[in-house]
């Protein structure tokens, strides 16, 4: 073992505490882990480079795009919604929501299935007097399994697919994956319609919440004659930085300011509306001039008006709110947006809003403007899990059918051979924006480029773990300790450990940590590379234990009011029958 090896394990190591613990954006310590190697020397600039031309990443990237043109047509949720509006009773919702669902994930990128599903799946609950949360975990669950069935199911499919490539392998053919996928995803299926959704708790959602204890969330007051600051600014009035209080909201007769800015005049008789700390509103009682209005039942209905709606929002993974308050984040001027409450595993996040600094998974309830919706095209900060009034992702479904027509084809084209998947895609892309399906601003919009970042990064030091020698020399210690105890035990162990690195960092991370491991095992080994390929492919994909391994995951987290205790009483019998479905099959199928 070399000086090298030992400092790659060493900041590797730093790198899995940094991402399960959180302490910056994946993307971000991803790729100055892989920069701390470059400067190094641990290995060459073009070495450490050599994900960002990795055709699996790229392909990621077109993926996007056709996503995109499908979120906007509302193809998918229109289908959806026709199959729940026949449902008769919860079982029945289930299968017709879960079914089509994993079919639609072997073919389109899931997270935004799933972010387009939430706040439909959560309308119908709403309307059937059904808990979403028995619902959200399955969507997410079912999007999960059926994106194992094909080559382009799901973004970790096409980096194990790049790898196997950089590697001169032949890569997966289109339905590969199918020999494991379909049989897991079925018997997933099965068992969350029957058993799974027994595992999960009965919550409301947080609009519902709010709305039952609004004085909790909610407070007024009155502006007399008296009070000092008529006429002048919300700043100069010194009603900005309260201490426990935000200001979300002024109604001036039927007039509704929201969200208020520090330039807002004060006139007398104005309502202020406030969330945040309720015990603190004495303090403001004290001000010559304002009084406390305990003779109306606030309720949400007041704060909203023909502009304004209540949105519930996820915070995402790659979320440039993280690290920062609300506040710093400058939110209620980039959307348009005041926030009125924030929930983290299902309990209200105590403290004055602006001084709140997000997590990757909380729950945020606002009150937004006018310009909310034109502010979402471009940002990726947040997932939105409820539906809003103009639905700006239902363009036109023409285009839907057409974009879903032109992918089969392409589809076809590579199952048959005649493309490549990444060639498929690019053609693909390059005919939705010459039809103008897609704006090049709209297919810019729909590219997640910190999870691209991090693909490529995560490349990168997976290609550091080869050239320094480390994957050989853990993939000889594991043969070493297991070859033993036989070959299933050696493909149980790389299941497990691929699966766990999924559930503590992310996916497509533990699938480029672990591949050159496990190519570097079927080598010594004798095993054939597609084998042990398709089983860290699998394995890292089955994240059904904690909301951080998978986006998908991560966006019902919040919507769910769910806890770190309800993904592993419902996924721990699924993650079990996946990782002894996929073991058996690898190992008769491509052993």
């Amino acid at each position: 073992m070399t000086f090298e090896m030992i400092l790659v394990i060493i900041v590797i190591t730093l790198m899995l505490v940094g991402l399960f613990f959180e302490m910056a954006r994946p993307d971000l310590l991803v790729f100055f882990t892989l920069f701390f190697f470059i400067m190094t020397d641990i290995v060459s600039t073009n070495e450490a480079l050599v994900g960002f031309s990795n055709e699996g990443m790229l392909t990621v990237g077109l993926l996007f795009i056709v996503a995109g043109a499908f979120e906007r047509s509302g193809l998918v949720e229109r289908l959806v919604s026709f199959m729940l509006a026949k449902a008769k009773t919860r079982q029945s919702a289930m299968f017709r929501l879960i079914v089509p669902i994993s079919g639609f994930s072997g073919f389109l990128n899931n997270t935004p299935i799933v972010v387009t599903l939430t706040p439909i799946v959560r309308k119908w609950a709403s309307e059937n007097n059904i808990s979403p949360s028995k619902f959200l975990l399955p969507l997410s669950y079912a999007a999960i399994l059926g994106g194992t069935i094909t080559l382009m199911g799901t973004s970790t499919n096409l980096v194990i697919h790049g790898l196997l490539l950089d590697f001169g392998e032949k890569g997966f053919n289109f339905f590969e994956l199918a020999w494991v996928g379909v049989p897991i995803t079925f018997f997933g299926l099965v068992y969350l319609i029957v058993v799974g959704h027994r595992f999960l708790p009965d919550h409301k959602s947080l609009i519902e919440k709010v709305r039952e204890n609004t004085k909790d969330y909610l407070s007024e007051m009155v502006v007399t004659d008296e009070f000092p600051f008529l006429g002048e600014s919300i700043e100069d009035a010194e009603l900005r930085n309260l201490k426990g209080l935000y200001l979300i909201e002024v109604i001036r007769g039927k007039k509704r300011i929201s969200p208020v800015t520090s330039q807002t005049k004060i006139h007398s008789g104005d309502r202020l509306i406030f969330s945040g700390m309720m015990s603190t509103i004495a303090d403001l009682q004290k001000r010559k001039g304002l009084q406390l209005d305990t003779g109306t039942d606030l309720s949400l209905d007041d704060i909203k008006n023909g502009n304004n709606q209540l949105v519930e929002i996820v915070v995402s993974h790659q979320s440039s709110l993280l690290g920062q308050t609300i506040k710093e984040s400058r939110f209620r001027e980039r959307y348009d947006a005041a926030v009125l409450a924030v929930h983290r595993n299902d309990e209200k996040v105590q403290g004055k809003i602006g001084e709140i600094i997000p997590k990757a998974g909380d729950l945020m309830l606002l009150v937004t403007g006018k310009d909310f919706e034109s502010n979402l095209e471009e940002r990726r900060d947040f997932y939105l899990t409820s539906p809003i009034k103009n639905g700006k992702f239902q363009e036109n479904e023409r285009t839907g059918w057409f974009s879903l027509v032109l992918l089969v084809l392409m589809i076809s084209l590579v199952t048959f051979n005649m493309l490549s998947i990444f060639k498929a895609m690019v053609l693909t892309v390059g005919i939705l924006i010459a039809l103008n399906i897609i704006s090049p601003k709209q297919a810019k919009a729909s590219v997640q480029f910190q999870v691209l970042l991090l693909i490529a990064s995560a490349l990168g030091i997976g290609n550091v773990i080869i050239q320094t020698g480390t994957a050989k020399w853990l993939a000889s210690g594991m043969i070493d300790l297991l070859a033993p105890l036989g070959i299933i035990v050696i493909l149980i162990a790389l299941y497990m450990l691929t699966n766990l690195f999924t559930e503590l960092i992310t996916n497509n991370a533990a699938a480029v940590i672990m591949f050159p491991i496990g190519y570097e095992v079927a080598v010594s080994y004798g095993i054939e590379p597609m084998a042990i390929a398709i089983l860290v492919a699998i394995a890292a994909s089955a994240s059904f234990l904690s909301p951080i391994g998978y986006q998908t995951n991560l966006i019902v987290y919040g919507p769910g009011g769910y806890s770190f205790k309800d993904y592993i009483k419902a996924g721990f019998p699924l993650t079990v029958m996946v990782m002894l479905l996929t073991v058996l099959i690898v190992y008769y199928k491509f052993l």
